[in-house]
């Protein structure tokens, strides 16, 4: 398979492979980078899993998740905060200098997004150097609309380098993903905004399909089956100045009750179509 030199594969899109099973099959296919996430790393140790993806030649793109910073008891922000130093070490150990953040959704009882978005800045203050240290950037991340209540009070690019642009860029940007922004009209000004700031950090494919489950959560498509012009979006962040990987993350039932390597296969073939 050619076109796959910047393509990147997010562990969540196959996470029915173990690690081991999804470091195999990248080999196999030459991907050449992962996206990994926190729990399974944890599950498998953090140092272990840092060396059997450095031993394949595998390049870690970013880790998911920090952030979460949103609560107000002043417990729960300690313990988010020392969670997200933890993602930040994390991090360092697996040998990728991004960490993705979701922000974090209304506290139970609350309707004040401005007040939950700026907790989310106080807490990066404190975050940032830390990250800085470990030679990690972190990645803010707008999520759509819909999870704004209970996942994400950052919805839009603009939110997000709002928060981003308090902090020296090596230390907070953003994620740009198609599957949340590409509703969003004022989304191509917003990432020329960000990258003059040299502030985006990855970039990330999932494609719309409708209707949504119920649940909405596990609904982004495979890419090139729904609403979403992937070579577009592309086009805006290389625009832009970024090079970096691409990493295709999906949430899809579906998806995951097939064949991971099938699944891995497919949606390396659908990156060298839609997106290369």
């Amino acid at each position: 398979m050619t076109d796959l030199a910047r393509f990147s594969i997010n562990q969540m899109t196959v996470r029915q492979l173990s690690l081991p099973d999804l470091v195999d099959a990248c080999r196999e296919l030459g991907v050449p980078g992962v996206g990994l996430w926190r729990e399974p790393v944890q599950a498998y140790g953090v140092e272990a899993a840092a060396k059997l993806v450095r031993d394949a030649g595998l390049a870690v793109t970013t880790l998911c998740r920090g952030g979460f910073l949103t609560a107000i008891d002043p417990g729960e922000r300690a313990a988010a905060l020392a969670d997200n130093r933890r993602a930040v070490d994390e991090a360092a150990v697996l040998g990728t200098d991004t960490l993705v953040l979701v922000s974090g959704g209304l506290p139970a009882g609350s309707k004040d997004l401005r007040g939950a978005r700026e907790r989310i800045a106080d807490a990066l203050a404190e975050l940032g150097p830390y990250a800085e240290e470990h030679g990690v950037k972190l990645a803010i991340e707008p999520l759509h609309p819909m999870f704004a209540s209970d996942r994400c009070v950052v919805s839009t690019l603009a939110q997000a380098l709002d928060i981003a642009e308090r902090f020296p860029a090596h230390q907070v940007g953003v994620t740009v993903d198609t599957y949340h922004i590409w509703w969003d009209d004022q989304a191509p000004a917003q990432i020329a905004r960000a990258g003059a700031q040299g502030r985006i950090h990855t970039f990330q494919l999932a494609d719309w399909t409708t209707p949504l489950p119920e649940g909405v959560l596990n609904g982004r498509g495979q890419i090139g089956d729904g609403a979403i012009d992937m070579r577009e979006w592309k086009g805006h962040v290389e625009a832009a100045g970024y090079t970096g990987p691409i990493e295709v993350e999906l949430f899809n039932d579906a998806l995951w009750t097939r064949d991971g390597r099938e699944v891995l296969a497919e949606t390396a073939a659908r990156f060298a179509e839609h997106a290369a």
